[in-house]
């Protein structure tokens, strides 16, 4: 199956220290980890691994971390051919992780900023021969509209991680096919404030009828609710015993979640399979090593409980 991926590529700064610091305060005791990150980027090698041809668009610049990032896509095997390079510098992202696993990220998106409805121009080949579009929202709101209309007008199904989360502009819900938010960005992409009143069914119901497709709204240990026209479902989540960095788990949940649904699998089936390949990743230290690989996943599916 083919999955083109329309997103983000960023250098991951990655320190894990004994607790987060307060304003204006130093912790020391950290270990530094840099690394290949990026939403888009990350969610093309999960596929990758998993088993599908994958072509990728993203901007980087033409420094140290560029050239890093077409080596990491040359080694496993994601089409970046039509990746740009950017007169700005690459993206980096610094990553704060906690000993519990929960992290905070801060953002300079560098290249990413010149990644436009002209360089999308050039992908529509790519979206329009594969069988699933995957667009998250590191990028700017231009390119994240122009490759949903491309998917749109070739007829390819379109699958939106809206993160991080902004208010959607009403024109690009009928362009979603399948929306992937978390419990906190599902409120933002509505435009509801703060006591909004609206529970967990309440939001995923709002969204498929935003999108008149599928929502699927992800809630941590709780599993996530799939509503499609048939109703709301809810997937119970995969136990993890050991949760070391949740850096990337819902990156390689999107992932599986668009390769089983390109397989022609149901939603209720893809989500299972994408909470399992989350459960993988916050097992396993930083991001690219920890997205499975297809063995690794069918071994996991197996002792599924």
């Amino acid at each position: 199956m083919k999955i083109a991926v329309v997103g983000s590529y960023g250098a991951g700064l990655t320190m894990r220290v004994p607790r987060s610091p307060s304003a204006g305060e130093t912790v020391s005791g950290g270990v530094f980890d840099p690394g290949p990150g990026g939403k888009g980027s990350n969610q093309a090698i999960a596929a990758a691994r998993l088993g599908a041809e994958v072509s990728l668009l993203t901007a980087v610049g033409d420094d140290d971390f560029g050239r890093s990032a077409r080596a990491l896509w040359r080694a496993e095997g994601v089409g970046a051919e039509h990746v740009l390079t950017a007169a700005a510098p690459t993206m980096v992202g610094f990553i704060l992780v906690e000993p519990s696993g929960e992290n905070r990220i801060a953002i300079a998106p560098g290249a990413l900023d010149e990644l436009d409805t002209a360089a999308v121009e050039t992908f529509r080949t790519q979206i329009a021969s594969a069988d699933i579009l995957v667009v998250s929202m590191e990028i700017p709101e231009e390119a994240v509209a122009a490759a949903l209309r491309a998917g749109r007008d070739a007829g390819t199904r379109t699958l939106l991680n809206p993160a991080p989360a902004r208010p959607l502009p009403d024109a690009l819900w009928p362009l979603i096919d399948v929306i992937t938010p978390n419990q906190t960005e599902a409120p933002v992409l509505l435009g509801l404030g703060e006591g909004h009143g609206l529970d967990d069914e309440a939001l995923v119901r709002a969204l498929r009828e935003r999108t008149g497709g599928i929502a699927v709204l992800t809630r941590g240990g709780e599993g996530a609710l799939i509503a499609q026209a048939s109703g709301v479902t809810a997937a119970p989540p995969y136990p993890v015993e050991n949760v070391v960095d949740t850096t990337g788990a819902g990156d390689s949940f999107t992932a599986a979640l668009a390769v089983t649904l390109a397989e022609g699998h149901t939603p209720e089936h893809a989500v299972r399979v994408a909470a399992v390949a989350g459960a993988h990743t916050v097992t396993v230290a930083g991001v690219v090593p920890a997205l499975p690989t297809r063995d690794q996943l069918t071994a996991r599916i197996g002792t599924a409980p």
